[in-house]
């Protein structure tokens, strides 16, 4: 009878031990849950959840600071997500903070991920307050990804198909092939690059060259520096032309007159009057001027005739000799000047 008294209270023992334990295992649990600590309650609404249920956890900057509460369906395009949060980052979370739903690893469950915006301005958004609803972020969808990765292995495909039909039709190339074959295109490559080279740095010293000129000429250096940027070669300029046109006047007036007299000229030939016409068309006249020419020739030989006379006349004969040796005397001194 003892002993049954002693194992029922072993028993009553161990059962005690066992429901204590059991209390505190889940009081740790829901401490961790936040199901007994202080909390607060914040809010982010979604067009699509993508699998997020209840108990998921709540991650701010990466740190585990509650989990989902409930997740409301508001309308068929909104769904509002209702997380508990720790009561100390009510100081910390401000009502500007970004909320997304992200994964636990590739395959993980999923999480509510709280990141804070960078302060813009040197100004802080201020703090989160009971039952705030703060921004959120389009989650990206897997279905979404699937297709464009469905879609990027198509067009891969297409590429990988042209790819290959180009390689075939290099492969069956035969004028390619005897391009690459040529032994000689390496050297002529070569001296095509050597040429092209040379054109560019005489490209380059050309360049250099007309800069220089260019300079010469801005600092008024060499002539066409002078005329272009001396002030008084425009006055110069200017004068001259003024010049050039009072000459082309006078020569217009002077044309005026010359055909003026030509015209009158032409009108005393026509009428058969003025010295033009007795020369032109008088034959007397054209006789008498001809015979007045010949005595004159005439007079001139006589004279000759006579001066020579004198010459060889004994009065005269010293002075001639006199200047034939004072024209001998100039002759010689200026032979010896040059």
């Amino acid at each position: 009878m003892a002993k049954k008294t002693i194992n029922t209270i072993k028993l009553g023992v161990f059962v005690t031990a066992g429901l204590l334990f059991l209390i505190l295992l889940l009081y740790m649990i829901g401490k961790n849950r936040n199901l007994f600590g202080p909390s607060f309650i914040l809010k982010a609404q979604f067009e699509n959840v993508q699998g997020l249920v209840s108990g998921n956890n709540v991650r701010y900057s990466g740190i585990e600071v509650g989990t989902v509460k409930t997740i409301n369906i508001l309308s068929d395009t909104v769904m509002e997500v209702v997380m508990v949060v720790n009561d100390k980052m009510e100081k910390i979370i401000r009502n500007n903070a970004i909320v997304s739903i992200g994964s636990d690893g590739l395959m993980g469950n999923k999480v509510i991920n709280i990141s804070p915006v960078p302060i813009t301005d040197g100004k802080q958004a201020p703090l989160v307050q009971e039952g705030n609803i703060l921004f959120s972020r389009k989650p990206v969808s897997t279905d979404d990804m699937l297709q464009t990765l469905s879609k990027t292995n198509q067009d891969v495909a297409v590429i990988a198909a042209q790819l290959k039909s180009t390689v075939q039709r290099i492969n069956n190339s035969t004028a390619l092939w005897k391009i690459l074959n040529d032994e000689t295109l390496p050297q002529n490559l070569r001296m095509s690059a050597a040429n092209v080279q040379l054109a560019t740095a005489r490209a380059a010293a050309m360049a250099n060259d007309l800069q220089l000129l260019v300079t010469n000429i801005k600092n008024g250096k060499g002539s066409v520096g002078a005329v272009l940027t001396d002030t008084s070669f425009a006055k110069n300029l200017n004068g001259a032309i003024v010049k050039i046109k009072a000459v082309g006047d006078k020569a217009d007036e002077l044309a005026v007159a010359l055909n003026a007299v030509v015209a009158d000229v032409q009108q005393d030939v026509h009428n058969g009057k003025g010295t033009v016409n007795a020369l032109l068309k008088d034959s007397l006249m054209v006789t008498k001027i001809n015979g007045s020419l010949d005595n004159i020739q005439k007079g001139t030989d006589a004279f000759s005739q006579n001066m020579e006379a004198l010459k060889h006349n004994f009065l005269f004969r010293g002075y001639f000799r006199k200047l034939e040796k004072q024209k001998q005397k100039e002759s010689k001194q200026n032979v010896a000047v040059q």
